[in-house]
């Protein structure tokens, strides 16, 4: 996995210090795809990817900050002065964040599994009552995701999933905010307790079925589909989510792939070089998708 090489520079440094009074040595954390973390002390600075628009993170956090308010997980921006989340320094975004010790759980040991699984549920009933307008931006998950044919997955072109999908949200009408990229490296465990959630920048209004049924992928088995056991434990603690069929899980699971698939080659265009490694795991998830389909 390729993750941002973002430097905090002297001039990110200096806003962070004169808006949020966090100074200090800089340690950059593990992690990031398009936004790198740093650690400042007891604070994490997120410096976003190169003309992002704040608008756009700004509504992400107003979701972080709804959780955090009934979910002691879920962790949310610190405010500047003039009560927004975000600065922009050289064209990027800014936030900062609390630090919280912990490392990314095993999605390969089921205790860890399940408890994740159980956060997602009562993560999406903190969110149900999110009352949130449109999203500034789409999030990259979102195309597609109704039935439209996404341009950027030509590769992996199904008229009869796009169908499927169509239908699917005209039969299940629930919509709320959802985290958007729940998976183990956006969560943190201490003493096998996971004790954080946190990179918000996916969050999107959309059913709380298609964020199940990506998360029990993340959390399953890279190259053999969803973990049963993760939805199984996601509903016995009340999520949103109605209970899904076989064909409604593989299909939902069958669009994050291909977004899978769009995320790879979009980063491929814009120079990322992916080693071998990358490229196994690239053809295997493809062939997912394909062995998947109902």
């Amino acid at each position: 996995m390729i993750y941002a090489t973002t430097p905090l520079t002297p001039a990110a440094r200096e806003a962070v210090a004169l808006t949020w009074g966090v100074t200090g040595s800089a340690e950059r954390l593990h992690g990031g795809e398009e936004s790198a973390a740093h650690r400042l002390g007891g604070h994490v600075i997120r410096v976003g990817p190169a003309g992002r628009e704040p608008a756009e993170p700004e509504w992400c956090h107003a979701v972080a900050r709804h959780a955090a308010a009934t979910l002691p997980e879920a962790l949310a921006p610190l405010p500047t002065p003039d009560g927004t989340t975000v600065i922009t320094v050289e064209g990027r975004p800014i936030s900062c964040w609390p630090y919280v010790e912990g490392s990314w759980p095993d999605s390969d040991v089921p205790a860890h599994r399940v408890a994740g699984a159980r956060l997602l549920a009562r993560l999406h009933r903190s969110l149900a009552g999110c009352r949130q307008g449109p999203r500034p931006v789409p999030a990259f998950q979102e195309s597609g995701l109704y039935g439209d044919p996404p341009h950027d997955a030509a590769g992996l072109d199904d008229p009869q999933l796009d169908r499927w999908l169509a239908g699917f949200h005209a039969r299940h009408r629930l919509r709320h905010p959802l985290h958007g990229d729940f998976y183990t490296g956006n969560t943190l465990a201490r003493d096998g307790t996971i004790v954080a959630v946190l990179d918000w920048d996916e969050s999107f209004v959309g059913a709380p079925e298609a964020e199940l049924a990506a998360a029990a992928l993340e959390w399953g088995d890279d190259l053999t589909g969803p973990s049963k056991e993760f939805v199984d434990a996601y509903h016995e603690e009340g999520g949103t989510a109605s209970r899904l069929d076989e064909e409604s899980l593989v299909q939902l699971v069958r669009h994050k792939l291909r977004r899978e698939y769009a995320y790879f080659h979009k980063a491929a265009r814009s120079g990322v070089e992916h080693d071998q490694d990358d490229l196994d795991y690239h053809h295997a998830r493809v062939e997912l998708f394909h062995r998947l389909r109902p």
